[in-house]
């Protein structure tokens, strides 16, 4: 018996584009398409969360023990990885990675872009940092990697390390500590991006096509990781103590900007390059942006506009977990204009105004807007020349704190970590402390945002790493579903395209799921292809009428 499909199937497989079979912007894969690939190891360093760094002697015993067995290739004995074990007092953990990508069964190209994402999470876990998130698989981390993944991508989610006193008495103590944190977790990444392009193969990944996406915490760092590349960017005086002593940073402790060497590091020097393609970020701030030069990879960026925490302009970053001020940043607002500015995102700056995500955001470009601070600083303008950037402007909140930094983000209100008690007394839970900036939190709310980043960011991905054009970006009228059918649809030999009579038919093509054209014809209103020569998987009809351009998904067995 046939089976007749509409193509209303294109519903949830593709975007309403004129290529709407575009490989690494609109979901080509069904959920039952990804694997997942849990808790690959890719490094092991020490562990500034659980190490107890006050006896300089038996430190400097257990350091030379661990350096020992990483030159010998020896296994690290378990005492350095129980914290309760009182025969060492410096600690080790291993770092995993989370693998999301096409099973081989429906993709077998080798040369896919990797997108790396890097949880949020204040550099402490959860529920110590005051949330339910702020590990690898955290909600959005697994949603946003599955959609990368159904598009084409190798999406990877990455454990750093953890690590830095919010209680500490003064701003100095807590700004060398938390710049430390983020300094050591720029090395973890950079040993994440080196694992992945050693085994490239592995995974089917161009070494030459790896993103960053950072959330929150996760941006600073990945904003951190492409500008911070000379030794003297860390002495600018919010750097150093009291403004006009040491760095923060002291190299000999924790290690070389490419993450060799120093005292408390078990990283030593790599051939793998460490360069990435482009950097997007959710949330988070940029340290300076005097880090910032021509040639630096392309960076798109989505922020609250009223994010009470990292600045959208330029301010203090506050650390939710404690709300305490912790050093002075510039947000997307800044940044981004200045990486249109030196050139570094021209690569995207010609994208039109024609799909919806990018009118959304360019709507908003040169607005001013009602700020959250009182006078002088009650207003904010959206700089006009930020093309790369997504401004969310929620509503303006009764209180500072209560104002949106992560609606992207969700849990589970029931789960362990949601219902632990926080600072604030007994009864407060992670869940009570976080839901004050994300007052209608829910999946729902997490997914539609998640939608908005796929619209907005792969797209422009895909044009940085070369794999689309901007002429495939063109946006046509998309017809109505119910135009034609496509049938017998999974098919076998022959499948028949029936146009309804009223649209004029220039073309209809298929497509593979790399975007390559596999059949094309200019045959008329109905027609019949044979697919003998073509390969079982999924492949894309798009019919080209002089009204617009409609798609469908068809499976050949």
């Amino acid at each position: 018996m046939k089976k007749q499909y509409l193509l209303s199937l294109i519903i949830g497989f593709c975007a309403f584009t004129a290529s709407a079979q575009l490989r690494y912007v609109d979901p080509i894969y069904s959920q039952a398409d990804i694997e997942v690939v849990s808790n690959v190891k890719f490094a092991t360093n020490i562990d500034f969360l659980t190490s107890k760094l006050t006896n300089p002697a038996k430190m400097g015993a257990d350091i030379v023990a661990l350096k020992t067995a990483v030159a010998m290739s020896q296994p690290i004995p378990a005492t350095y990885y129980n914290p309760a074990d009182t025969n060492s007092v410096v600690k080790v953990t291993d770092l995993k990675m989370d693998i999301y990508k096409p099973k081989a069964s429906v993709d077998t190209k080798v040369d896919r872009p990797v997108i790396i994402f890097i949880h949020t999470g204040n550099f402490l876990p959860p529920p110590i940092n005051g949330s339910p998130n702020g590990i690898k698989t955290d909600s959005s981390g697994i949603v946003l990697c599955t959609e990368w993944a159904k598009r084409g991508y190798v999406a990877v989610s990455v454990d750093y390390r953890l690590g830095w006193n919010p209680l500490a008495a003064d701003v100095e103590q807590r700004r060398g500590q938390l710049l430390n944190a983020v300094y050591r977790a720029i090395h973890d990444v950079k040993v994440a991006v080196r694992t992945l392009k050693t085994n490239a193969g592995t995974y089917g990944i161009d070494t030459n096509k790896v993103v960053l996406y950072g959330e929150g915490t996760g941006a600073y760092i990945a904003l951190a990781y492409e500008t911070l590349d000379k030794n003297t960017e860390m002495e600018l005086a919010k750097f150093r103590a009291g403004g006009v002593g040491p760095s923060y940073i002291n190299r000999a402790n924790v290690g070389e900007i490419d993450g060799s060497g120093g005292t408390f590091n078990l990283y030593g020097k790599s051939s793998v390059g460490d360069k990435i393609a482009a950097v997007v970020a959710a949330g988070g701030a940029l340290a300076d942006t005097s880090w910032l030069e021509a040639g630096d990879a392309p960076m798109i960026s989505f922020h609250c506009v009223r994010d009470p925490f990292a600045p959208f302009n330029e301010g203090t970053v506050i650390v939710p977990t404690t709300n305490e001020d912790v050093v002075d940043v510039q947000g997307a607002n800044l940044y981004i204009q200045k990486a249109n500015a030196l050139g570094n995102n021209d690569i995207i700056k010609d994208i039109k105004a024609n799909d919806v995500y990018t009118q959304a955001a360019e709507a908003n470009y040169g607005k001013t807007v009602a700020y959250i601070y009182g006078a002088p600083d009650d207003n904010v303008t959206i700089n006009s020349n930020v093309k790369g950037l997504f401004p969310v402007l929620l509503p303006i909140a009764a209180t500072l704190l209560n104002n949106q930094s992560s609606p992207w983000q969700w849990w589970d209100p029931a789960s362990p970590l949601a219902m632990a008690d926080v600072s604030g007394g007994a009864g407060f839970t992670a869940h009570m402390n976080s839901i004050q900036s994300n007052p209608d939190m829910s999946p729902a709310k997490g997914r539609t945002y998640v939608d908005t980043i796929m619209g907005y960011a792969c797209p422009r991905i895909a044009l940085i790493t070369g794999d689309i054009t901007l002429s495939q970006l063109a946006v046509n009228e998309v017809l109505s579903a119910s135009i034609a059918n496509v049938y017998p649809n999974p098919a076998s030999n022959n499948v028949t395209i029936s146009v309804d009579a009223k649209y004029s038919v220039k073309s209809i093509k298929l497509f593979d799921v790399t975007g390559r054209e596999v059949l094309s014809t200019e045959a008329g209103n109905n027609v019949t292809l044979s697919l003998e020569t073509l390969q079982a998987g999924y492949y894309f009809v798009n019919i080209y009428t002089s009204e617009g351009v409609a798609s469908s998904k068809l499976i050949k067995e």
